[in-house]
């Protein structure tokens, strides 16, 4: 059962559209947490709805693409799918804001 905390961050998440992404700290500071970006990342790793939930969409604020609980390639492969520009690791655009 997700913590209070897990669900602000799931809830915010559902909220990236399809094509588009945002950073683990953009995130954070959406739900009223500016410093927890790194628990943000944790809260999206044991996300137990990554359909209905879209962690792929949660980048590094440097823009690469970071973590996947499938592993990088897989989340490549899903945000190459959904339209977004990836060159390398490295995500070309500008990322959502709340």
């Amino acid at each position: 059962m997700p913590t209070s905390f897990e669900r602000l961050v799931y809830e915010k998440t559902r909220e990236i559209p399809r094509g588009r992404v945002a950073t683990y700290c953009e995130i954070a500071r959406a739900i009223d947490r500016p410093g927890a970006a790194r628990a943000v990342g944790n809260a999206l790793n044991r996300n137990p709805h990554p359909i209905t939930v879209p962690c792929h969409r949660v980048i590094r604020s440097d823009m690469h693409i970071g973590g996947y609980a499938k592993g990088a390639d897989a989340k490549k492969e899903l945000l190459i799918t959904e339209g977004v520009e990836i060159r390398g690791d490295l995500v070309i655009g500008t990322p959502w804001k709340f």
